[in-house]
């Protein structure tokens, strides 16, 4: 049985379809979620870093953080026990990151959605859920996004912004 599940997101249309299989899985097991979400800072490394890197990096938070409570609400809306947890990937590789957590967390199962890429869109942009299926210290259940999320580009609606005067 899962108890403990741990589910990165980015905020992604394939990451959101991972994100929806695990809160199927844990409404059916009773079991807990663990978001996790990571700041890449290490993309907009140019060499030319000082005021727009430190400018840059608290928006990057925000914006993970934000990704985080849209996945907690999805989650506890549907009735299962949520937990979230933003890193900077300074600290390390997505994929380690990922495996650490899931260690320290002692989790039963980590949820990914992937994009699915083959051939030279794989080759030139790695793939996060491989590299996190071959350290994984625990099963992955890998969700593959849909065509129609391929046909969008792979982008989750945005995200949302309250307005109120």
């Amino acid at each position: 049985m899962y108890h403990r599940i741990l589910v990165p997101i980015d905020g992604s249309s394939a990451s959101l379809r991972g994100l929806d299989e695990a809160i199927r899985v844990a409404r059916l097991m009773g079991s807990v979620l663990r978001l996790v979400h990571v700041v890449d800072e290490l993309k907009y490394v140019t060499g030319f870093e000082g005021i727009a890197s430190r400018d840059l990096l608290p928006l990057m938070e925000e914006a993970g953080e934000q990704i985080l409570q849209q996945g907690r609400e999805r989650a506890e809306h549907a009735g299962v026990r949520t937990e979230t947890l933003l890193f900077s990937s300074l600290a390390g590789r997505l994929c380690d990151l990922v495996a650490e957590q899931a260690k320290a967390w002692n989790a039963d199962l980590i949820v990914i959605g992937t994009h699915g890429r083959r051939g030279v869109g794989r080759a030139l942009l790695g793939s996060g859920a491989e590299q996190i299926l071959r350290l994984a210290p625990v099963p992955v259940l890998l969700v593959r996004a849909t065509l129609d999320d391929k046909e969008a580009g792979g982008a989750a609606l945005p995200a949302r912004v309250d307005i109120t005067a």
